[in-house]
């Protein structure tokens, strides 16, 4: 018979021994990972540097503003442009060459003009009927270049010099640029009802010509390939969600302001009724899933023998009405089938694992107990809320200022295909002095785009991967920091053998100030190695929108690959980090120390890890879900006015799906804020709760410092185990 294979019991770590001096988190500590500290503050101050130099060299208005030929800004206050805020191109045509994704500009004199033309128009026509009458010429000339008032001169010489544009076509305003006004008819494109139109050279062109050119000055912009057509009409349901917003924005803040009510008494109530009101939320999830199956079979048996409720999804496409959806059978099918397999997983969940969630409802329970006695925990999210708001704005800030550093570059354009010196970079002051003009009639010396030949605007691209790089540092440490100090303050009550007595005086602030003196090179250390994970995570994401367009199958299979790998390293980080955090917050040792014996802890207790703290997980999932839905059902019954006390104060909506999903989404993040509180307690207890399993054997020299209801629970539930008191 062969003999089964035992891991010894020193594989992961001597279990912890009993102290009869241990109390909980200890004091007498002394500062972790010093030189990661040390290199933390170094890159801080750098960070500081980096956003005074962006600051000095950067402009945002070229962002904000976009910029003529001759390196002007459109719409900006105090200069000849002040009411010319939208940017004008003179033959858009000639942005359809390739080489315009190369060269990054379009080949064509760009103007500030304070309106775009609503109308077709040729310059040869405007001649023509200039003879009479004069107000073609005034209506024409608010697009030529200023100043000029020439309206007899030849169309060459007016097309040489880059007078005048030698077409107009009807556009409207996108990103403060002129853009021909599209529009689709029965599934042709047109421009103003016409599918062709004249040039202003003798030739007819298509209006498929104009799209391909404004495609290519939108990939410029965006740097995607999106096409206007499709950005336009983005704008249009854009205006019309920011009018819902505007009008809602009220409405929604007291969506959240409820939720943020629900989630506080959801979690007082939990202290005194933990058991009744798990169970109660269980059960109203699987009864709530229960009635949304019942409801979408009724409304696909409703359906059934329409027309019109047979169409698939895919045949009508992404519609921004919500409500066309739902008269389709496909729907109410996909829903059903979502929903019934929600049911099934908890179900099956609750069937195998019932002792385990008796266990977690007691640890719940412990939990809530603790968040009572230290009731300050519960606003310290706002405190990591305000540290993650000055990080964001700050690399937004420098984000802007970096991007807008370079200095104005201008290049040759001409019209001559044959021109020795087109797209060189040229001197607007003394280009009219160089022979360039003599050589290539008709050249200009345009602005091309922002740079720079200095060694800083050379790494600019380097110095925003360092901008991206030290944000994401500065967010993990503000979190670690925040779990490392409720960590700490739960860590106190559930060493306290009697509680509340033993419980130190402010618990928190304590532990925020231990966590802060000598363990920020700890906190730092941990965050640095997961910002780097998430770092890479980032390049390969925008690896993966580049090469989307790619035929080289292998490459895309490569990259899916890697993504999932790093996807599953950074959660396994996460969840390391989360555990060292904790031992660092008891024990006061360094990052990797912590994060070993938190690791041979956990694999000590595998059993209890991989099931009983992904139950608490779970059951804390449900009363998020619970508290959003509900808000999200109140929410719903508001906003299509079917609350007839109410019904006169909802206000006018194009998309009331805006509002509601909005509110559903923020009513999940608020109570995902409060729940992530007790989350962090469940998981430090756990912790010490295995500490004191090994620690302890519940005899009157060495009682357990968990709560007597949790030990009769756990009691009962490892009963079967024989080793349990050996473990």
């Amino acid at each position: 018979m062969a003999r089964k294979t035992e891991v010894p019991s020193s594989y992961y770590g001597e279990p912890q021994k009993f102290d009869p001096t241990f109390r909980g988190p200890i004091h007498n500590r002394s500062c972790t990972d010093v030189l990661c500290c040390v290199i933390f503050f170094i890159v801080i101050l750098g960070y500081i540097a980096l956003g005074t130099v962006a600051w000095i060299h950067g402009d945002p208005r070229k962002v904000v503003y976009p910029t003529d030929s001759n390196g002007q800004f459109c719409g900006q206050q105090g200069t000849p442009n002040a009411n010319k805020a939208i940017l004008f191109y003179f033959n858009i045509l000639h942005c359809a060459n390739p080489a315009v994704l190369i060269n990054l500009q379009c080949p064509t004199r760009q103007l500030c003009v304070s309106k775009c033309p609503d109308r077709f128009a040729t310059y040869i026509d405007m001649q023509y009927n200039y003879r009479s009458n004069k107000s073609y010429w005034d209506y024409y000339r608010q697009f030529c270049k200023p100043g000029f008032n020439n309206p007899w001169k030849t169309v060459s010489e007016v097309l040489r010099d880059e007078d005048c544009p030698s077409m107009l076509v009807p556009s409207r305003p996108f990103l403060q640029r002129c853009f021909p006004d599209f529009i689709t008819r029965n599934g042709t494109l047109t421009v103003a009802n016409k599918t062709d139109f004249k040039d202003g050279l003798g030739k007819t062109r298509s209006v498929t010509d104009l799209r391909d050119a404004a495609n290519r000055v939108t990939d410029i912009q965006q740097g995607t390939e999106s096409g206007v057509t499709a950005m336009l009409d983005a704008k249009e349901v854009g205006i019309k969600i920011f009018e819902d917003y505007a009008s809602s924005w009220y409405w929604i803040l007291i969506g959240l302001v409820i939720t943020m009510v629900v989630s506080l008494l959801f979690i007082l109530l939990l202290r005194f009724t933990a058991g009744a009101l798990l169970w109660l939320v269980i059960f109203g999830v699987i009864a709530a899933i229960g009635y949304g199956i019942w409801h979408c079979y009724w409304e696909y048996g409703l359906l059934q023998g329409k027309p019109d409720a047979e169409v698939t999804i895919s045949d009508i496409g992404f519609q921004t009405d919500f409500r066309v959806y739902l008269q389709l059978r496909q729907t109410w099918l996909i829903f059903m089938i979502c929903l019934a397999v929600i049911e099934a997983i908890i179900v099956l969940m609750l069937i195998f694992l019932r002792r385990r969630v008796r266990i977690a409802i007691a640890l719940l329970k412990e939990g809530s107990k603790a968040i009572g006695y230290i009731m300050s925990t519960l606003f310290y999210p706002i405190i990591t809320f305000f540290l993650l708001a000055v990080c964001i704005a700050y690399w937004a800030v420098t984000s802007v200022f970096l991007a807008s550093s370079g200095e104005a570059v201008y290049k040759v354009m001409t019209t001559e295909p044959k021109c020795q010196y087109a797209n060189l970079t040229c001197n607007p002051e003394i280009f009219n002095k160089t022979n360039v003009t003599k050589v290539c009639p008709g050249a200009q010396c345009s602005f091309a785009f922002y740079g720079g030949e200095s060694l800083y605007h050379r790494y600019i691209f380097v110095l925003q991967l360092c901008n991206l790089l030290i944000f994401l540092w500065l967010v993990n440490f503000t979190i670690a920091l925040g779990q490392c100090t409720l960590a700490g303050a739960f860590a106190s009550y559930y060493w306290a053998l009697k509680k509340p007595q033993d419980i130190p005086t402010c618990p928190l602030f304590a532990s925020f100030g231990r966590a802060i003196r000598y363990h920020t090179g700890s906190l730092a250390f941990g965050a640095l190695i997961l910002s780097i994970v998430q770092f890479l995570r980032i390049i390969l994401e925008y690896l993966d929108s580049k090469l989307k367009g790619a035929h080289n199958a292998f490459a895309r299979f490569l990259l899916c690959c890697l993504k999932c790998c790093f996807w599953c390293l950074e959660h396994f980080i996460k969840f390391m980090n989360r555990n060292a955090y904790i031992m660092i917050a008891i024990y006061g040792k360094n990052f990797c120390t912590s994060a070993r014996e938190a690791f041979f802890l956990l694999m000590r207790n595998v059993v209890r890890v991989a099931v009983l703290d992904k139950v608490t997980d779970f059951l804390l999932f449900l009363g998020k879900l619970l508290i959003s839905g509900s808000v999200g059902v109140l929410a719903f019954f508001f906003f299509t006015r079917k609350i007839p006390v109410i019904q006169e104060e909802v206000p006018s909506l194009n998309y009331y799906w805006v509002p509601l999903l909005t509110v559903i989404f923020g009513s999940y993040m608020v109570a995902h804020g409060f729940f992530n509180v007790y989350s962090m307690c469940v998981d430090t207890l756990f912790l010490c709760f295995c500490e004191d399993l090994e620690r302890n054997d519940g005899s009157p020299g060495k009682p357990y410092f968990m709560s007597p209801g949790l030990h009769k629970i756990l009691r009962k539930a490892e009963q079967p185990n024989k080793h349990y008191a050996a473990s």
